[in-house]
């Protein structure tokens, strides 16, 4: 009797060894083992946890009425993924096309007939996650080959208790000044865009690794995702949301904020924020952790600053530039 076998890598090496077990069973009665059988078994690999096909992640992508960008992402996931995933779209309102495009392709997705912000939508999102990994996505994003295979080779490095973030490096047309993105203009809309000179020169655009990672994409573990509340709904519609959202990684005890820099994606910059009214989040991040989140960047993340050793830190030196800032900070929460 023939039996259809499981399909992917680590479904076959497991088949394999299963199969090569009642052979030596048969064998220890005198029978022998195939060798084609053993060779296989001899060179199945032993893969770390987070590369099994069945550790991947779940993409979670929040949109709103931003149809062009959505498809751009989406096919850059489908093109330019190494492995396979679970994508889970949010889409807040979709009165564009969105809500019957995902449809029609048959995207997992949740929805709302509004816009119910970056914070609501994520976590209702992470709601439906069902991989180990959650990798939070901006829909005006396009992966570039190989960002996810980046990401799982770093995961062998990562701490036993799954308590880390990684992130993704932008790559962004504009110069803000931002020492962990590559700047290099590929286009600043869809119209302008030109995908095959970004995957032409995305070899060269790879850089360091560096600390700090707080922004999209970060992957996290998704038991941890859960165990902070995952994004803060009082910082609705979600300025200052990943800020705040590494900050209760930190507080839990996180100490690993790295930022790989062979994930490349492009970042179009704000088309997706820069048509809400935004939340204060400067303040209410003041308000509810007593320093401001220049002080979070700087003394605790280490953002921007190049990996030495390992990928974690350590909690920051109480050195006299610290305890200014922390002073200032106290300063401007009681007066403004």
């Amino acid at each position: 009797m023939r039996c259809k076998l499981p399909t992917g890598r680590w479904q076959r090496i497991r088949t394999v060894r299963r199969v090569a077990a009642l052979f030596a069973a048969r064998a220890g009665s005198g029978g022998t083992i195939p060798a084609k059988l053993m060779a296989g078994l001899q060179r199945a690999p032993r893969l770390h946890p987070a590369q099994r096909t069945e550790s991947m992640f779940s993409i979670i992508i929040p949109t709103w009425n931003n149809l062009p960008y959505l498809r751009l992402v989406i096919d850059s996931l489908r093109r330019h993924s190494t492995h396979a995933h679970q994508i889970i779209v949010h889409v807040n309102d979709g009165s564009d096309g969105t809500l019957a495009w995902v449809r029609d392709e048959g995207i997992e997705h949740t929805a709302s007939p509004g816009n119910i912000g970056i914070c609501h939508a994520v976590n209702i999102a992470a709601a439906r996650a069902t991989r180990d990994y959650i990798v939070y996505m901006n829909d005006d994003m396009y992966c570039c080959p190989g960002w996810d295979d980046a990401l799982v080779k770093r995961l062998a490095q990562m701490p036993a208790d799954n308590l880390f973030m990684l992130s993704g490096t932008m790559i962004e047309p504009v110069d803000s000044g931002n020492p962990c993105v590559v700047v290099q203009n590929f286009g600043r809309d869809v119209e302008s865009f030109r995908a095959d000179d970004l995957v032409a020169a995305a070899r060269g655009l790879v850089r360091a690794d560096w600390r700090g990672a707080t922004w999209p994409p970060t992957l996290v573990h998704r038991d941890w995702w859960h165990k902070v509340g995952g994004y803060s709904s009082e910082l609705s519609p979600g300025m200052s949301s990943d800020n705040d959202f590494s900050m209760k990684l930190w507080d839990a005890g996180c100490r690993v904020f790295l930022g790989v820099g062979d994930s490349l994606v492009y970042h179009f910059q704000q088309k997706s924020t820069g048509k809400i009214v935004k939340n204060d989040g400067r303040r209410q991040f003041l308000n509810k952790w007593g320093m401001t989140q220049a002080t979070f960047d700087r003394y605790y993340l280490r953002r921007g600053t190049a990996v030495e050793g390992g990928p974690a830190v350590g909690d920051p030196e109480q050195t006299g530039r610290l305890r200014r800032a922390l002073l200032k900070s106290r300063i401007k929460r009681a007066f403004g």
